[in-house]
């Protein structure tokens, strides 16, 4: 029966479709302004609503797909054996990785909480599937059972506790399956000495670590790694101590709820140890001290380790200790220390390699302190071996040569880059002279020095130390002379007993329009250097030509030469502006 006469059936139609619009826009507003919704992401952080990734048709064609901006990586925490300051053991692990994740694996020791939401499926002479949340009464409501108690119920007995009380309606024929589904969403305190305190948001079974996080992490000067507490309505309800996890794997699954407060305690007692460990931090102490095996316990020496200094302040003194790794278990480390461990072996024996025209064994262990004269007695040399060339490489001497190199270019840039001009004309020219000359730079910084030892007179050189990894090396004889640097055409001549360096250099087609004929150097095959104007060519010999560097200041011209002598002498190698 109609009882509003004065509406035909039509308009009665067009009115209900109004209204259920309307009440689906309501419905649909409330629950995007809603914080209490279903999101896993918790109460306060709720992400924002993208737009979607296809635009509505239009009649111009599809809309293109708008490409989805990949994540930046998470950061890596700074190295503690190359940071520029010490760094505290703990705060690497607060770098955005767990508060970016939440935890939502099966914990059977959860306790069904008010608003956690649980899937159930029953299924037999009765059937019914649905996600039933945890109602304020601790309940899950189901049709033609009524309600379900599951307050306070383990996550591991959700389903056995749920068929039980099934069977109080369906007897028989009738099986059910419970699952969690999402936990809790909660708002948390953070407070104490973290980064950032504040309220976050999150699950119920996400961890401290999350929460931490999300607070920025303990702050590293002043906040306590071993001790952050767990309030529940002021009362402590747990202490988690992070070393635990950190170096042991361990950490309480702690069911938060909604308003717990997180507390990280002040700092009490710190140690800094370094050297050969391989965990260079400073480290939190429970207690005002401790002995040095418990400290080598947290920090994992390395096994070159053999001692331990020890430097510590007692009042205005700074008094320093010295201890053997065995008698750890008897030091007392104290508050404040700066421990170092150190590997303090003397070598019983070094390693020597042997190259070249040598028919022996090619690496050597000689007693420490052996001098050349001993390798030179254990060489065999080839029939082909120049002996009387022996050369020595050694790897100090590379770097001590690489040092100098990078010496002289420094004040080779200092001089380019300081270089002051009178008009902008010169000012121009400086400016394209300065970009060669740190292009220059940049290419001499790319040899490396041979770190060759001029071994000169035989019997002086035959009492030279030997160093670990040094490298000797029997050159074979030659009837070749090499002419490289700024010739026409850089070749290996054939020996010529009466030619001397310019007749050589003119065999190779003479000099170019930039080689200064006054420097012209010979290298010989023992590492030695010779002026070139001045010398007699041997067989094996190279001879360079120098180039003419020609710049507005003297300084530059001065240095950029030293440097090419430098580098033709340390590495063999020659080039210029």
């Amino acid at each position: 029966m109609n009882r509003f006469p004065c509406l035909t059936s039509q308009r009665c139609l067009q009115l209900g479709a109004i209204l259920v619009l309307g009440l689906a826009a309501t419905c649909a507003t409330a629950q995007s302004n809603d914080p209490l919704n279903t999101s896993p992401r918790g109460l306060t952080d709720l992400p924002a609503r993208r737009p979607p990734l296809v635009a509505a048709p239009s009649t111009s064609g599809p809309a293109p797909v708008a490409p989805v901006p990949a994540a930046a990586p998470l950061a890596l925490p700074p190295d503690p054996a190359t940071a520029a300051k010490p760094i505290v053991f703990g705060s690497q692990a607060f770098t955005g990785r767990f508060g970016s994740e939440t935890f939502a694996g099966f914990n059977p020791d959860y306790q069904i909480a008010v608003g956690d939401r649980i899937s159930v499926r029953i299924w037999g002479a009765y059937t019914f599937e649905a996600v039933q949340p945890v109602d304020v009464k601790g309940n899950i409501f189901v049709p033609n059972v009524g309600p379900l108690r599951v307050l306070g119920v383990r996550n591991g007995d959700l389903n056995a506790q749920l068929e039980s009380q099934l069977k109080r309606t369906f007897r028989s024929n009738v099986g059910i399956y419970a699952t969690l589904e999402a936990a809790q969403p909660v708002k948390i305190f953070v407070t104490g000495f973290v980064r950032a305190p504040g309220l976050y948001g999150g699950l119920s079974s996400d961890s401290v670590l999350h929460y931490l996080d999300r607070a920025g992490g303990i702050d590293p000067d002043r906040g306590s790694y071993l001790q952050v507490d767990v309030l529940r309505a002021g009362n402590l309800r747990a202490r988690v101590n992070l070393y635990a996890f950190l170096l042991e794997g361990r950490i309480d699954q702690l069911q938060l709820q909604d308003g717990d407060t997180l507390v990280v305690q002040p700092r009490r007692h710190a140690v800094q140890i370094g050297g050969e460990v391989m965990n260079p931090y400073i480290f939190e102490l429970d207690r005002p001290s401790i002995t040095g095996a418990e400290l080598l316990n947290l920090a994992r020496p390395r096994p070159s380790a053999t001692h331990l200094s020890v430097v510590r302040m007692l009042g205005s003194e700074r008094r320093s200790e010295y201890y053997a790794l065995a008698d750890a278990a008897q030091i007392s480390i104290r508050d404040g220390d700066e421990v170092l461990v150190t590997s303090d072996k003397h070598p019983g024996t070094i390693l020597v390699r042997i190259d070249g025209a040598h028919l022996g064994e090619r690496t050597l262990v000689l007693p420490y302190g052996s001098q050349l004269k001993d390798a030179v007695t254990r060489i065999k040399p080839a029939p082909q071996a120049r002996i009387e060339a022996l050369q020595l490489f050694r790897k100090s001497v590379a770097e001590r040569q690489k040092e100098l190199i990078e010496t002289s270019l420094r004040s080779l840039e200092t001089y380019a880059l300081t270089a002051r001009s009178a008009t902008s004309e010169e000012a121009a020219l400086r400016g394209r002279e300065a970009q060669q000359i740190l292009e220059f730079i940049d290419r001499a910084r790319q040899v490396q020095p041979r770190g060759q030892v001029i071994l000169g007179d035989q019997i002086e050189a035959g009492n030279t130390l030997l160093a670990d990894g040094d490298l000797i090396r029997v050159p074979e004889q030659s009837n070749l002379v090499l002419v490289s640097g700024e010739v026409l055409f850089p070749n290996a001549l054939v020996f010529d007993s009466t030619a001397n360096s310019n007749t050589y250099v003119m065999r190779a087609g003479g000099y170019t329009q930039g080689a200064d004929r006054a420097k012209l150097i010979v290298l010989r095959q023992d590492g030695s250097v010779a002026d070139g104007n001045n010398v007699q060519v041997r067989p094996g010999d190279e001879i360079m030509a120098l180039p003419k560097i020609e710049t507005k200041s003297i300084e530059i011209t001065r240095g950029i030469t030293q440097i090419i002598y430098q580098i033709a002498v340390a590495a063999k190698v020659l080039f210029d502006l």
